[in-house]
């Protein structure tokens, strides 16, 4: 599920404890979900009908009535309206990772290890080192052309830069991503092991 800014803004700030959907949506209950503000648990999914819907449901959701929650999902006869509950649980676990940049030797050895397989399992050949690289060299600079200047196409480049986010090495800017704390560190780790 993805949501606006406002909505994630109402989220963190307690306004906002539904969304609807049109269609079912792709999320279970107890299933949690990493938003720019943290971590969200949905606690209930709820088939409705457009009549179920009150105004409590509307300000619950950051929307002023229920009739405009309506004109936002308009009726299809093949698409269900569903209501998720939900709340935030926390912060990002990736936000505390990336921002750890005192790394013992066995931490690098282990990113070392993830890096490598990341490289191996990939069907176009290594890229870690080259995409931490042209992030550490053009913080801020929108993927479409970070990913040009490797050869990329964007978005199997954006999914792998995801994955590199995923190890806390990066960090997803408004345009662009820049190298986490601990992505610097490891990287300045890496060059002080390599033969001068």
């Amino acid at each position: 599920m993805l949501f606006q800014r406002a909505v994630l803004d109402g989220i963190a700030a307690g306004t906002i404890s539904l969304a609807f959907r049109r269609g079912k949506p792709r999320v279970s209950v107890g299933s949690t979900l990493r938003t720019r503000i943290g971590v969200l648990v949905i606690d209930e999914v709820t088939q409705v009908e457009e009549g179920d819907v009150t105004d409590e449901d509307a300000a619950r959701a950051g929307a002023a009535s229920r009739a405009e929650v309506i004109d936002r999902f308009p009726c299809r006869p093949d698409r269900s309206l569903w209501r998720v509950r939900l709340h935030l649980a926390g912060p990002d676990p990736r936000i505390a990772l990336r921002d750890s940049a005192d790394l013992t030797l066995e931490d690098v050895a282990r990113l070392e290890q993830r890096l490598q397989r990341l490289d191996h399992a990939s069907t176009h050949g290594p890229w870690t080192a080259a995409t931490l690289a042209t992030i550490e060299q053009r913080p801020a600079t929108r993927a479409a052309d970070l990913a040009a200047s490797l050869g990329r196409d964007m978005l199997p480049f954006k999914i792998d830069v995801r994955k590199l986010k995923e190890l806390g090495l990066t960090e997803s800017l408004d345009v662009g991503y820049r190298l986490s704390p601990r992505g610097t560190a490891f990287l300045r780790s890496r060059a002080d092991a390599e033969p001068s």
